[in-house]
């Protein structure tokens, strides 16, 4: 099982660091957030907390996650970037292949496109986006963002998105990895369909046993064989024995915030982090 460092709501100082030393470390991963903006008033409840509020403010840091990417990137030569999970609803495809294809490159392949449908309607509205069917327009997006990156002149006429024919260049010499989000039937059926794994947000044990024998049989129906990935974001679980019984019901890969285990906060002092980062290598990555 591999280990990803989730650097949500570190400030942005920090990020360089940060990278450099989880791969010094052995992480295989940096898990990189998505937030447009904090609108004042939503129109509807975070789906991943039990009171359906967000645990973030106005004031909480947040940045570009393909801006991060090649920050990061650009100090680090081996360790990977995800985006967990970026909002396709807000964005033009198009636009997107853009981003996505550039940071490929720049990292050396070394990016990895994690998608949500966006849970706020005033994100994907206020973007210039659609937020009724959203999830035929992810479909038809992720379509388009891997036709543009396969390379060579293209065109598509589909549903919700239409050009004629065009070449994005350079383009990726790998394909990119898409990781699909979402906890709904409708999000792990898209994993299953479309998805080279699934990424979770916060989730029990218990939850995450439930969606990993689900994903098997859905992926069976589409006959779908071969490496998937499980990024599990696991709130119950921890320790050497909680990592391993993640391994065992099929995570791949645990998405871990190391320095809280330490009583280190999210907006804790950096050489705080970094301690707990090599810590947890030594404790748990170490022995398993």
């Amino acid at each position: 099982m591999k280990f990803t460092v989730g650097v949500a709501m570190s400030p942005l100082d920090q990020l360089g660091e940060l990278a450099r030393t989880a791969e010094e470390c052995g992480y295989a991963s940096i898990a990189l957030p998505d937030s447009l903006f904090f609108s004042e008033q939503v129109s509807a409840k975070y789906p991943y907390t039990p009171d359906g509020s967000r645990f973030w403010d106005a004031d909480t840091p947040w940045v570009d996650p393909f801006v991060a990417a090649a920050s990061m990137g650009a100090v680090t030569s081996r360790i990977r970037f995800y985006t967990q999970v970026l909002k396709l609803n807000p964005r033009n495809p198009v636009l997107l292949a853009r981003q996505v294809g550039s940071v490929a490159v720049l990292t050396g392949n070394r990016f990895g496109l994690g998608v949500g449908l966006g849970w706020s309607p005033e994100e994907t509205r206020w973007c210039g986006g659609d937020f009724d069917r959203r999830g035929a327009r992810a479909d038809e997006a992720i379509e388009v963002i891997r036709l543009i990156l396969g390379g060579g002149m293209v065109d598509h006429h589909g549903e919700f998105y239409e050009f004629d024919k065009l070449a994005m260049s350079p383009a990726p010499s790998e394909p990119v990895p898409v990781y699909v989000g979402g906890h709904t039937d409708a999000a792990l059926r898209r994993a299953a369909r479309t998805g080279d794994g699934w990424t979770s947000a916060m989730i029990t044990f218990d939850e995450l046993r439930e969606v990993i024998g689900r994903l098997g049989t859905l992926r069976a129906e589409h006959d779908r064989t071969g490496p998937f990935e499980i990024q599990a974001v696991c709130v119950d679980r921890f320790g050497l024995d909680g990592y391993r019984a993640q391994a065992d019901a099929g995570v791949t890969d645990a998405i871990v915030v190391p320095w809280v285990f330490y009583g280190v906060g999210l907006d804790g002092p950096l050489e705080a982090k970094l301690d707990g980062m090599r810590r947890f290598a030594d404790d748990i990555m170490g022995k398993l």
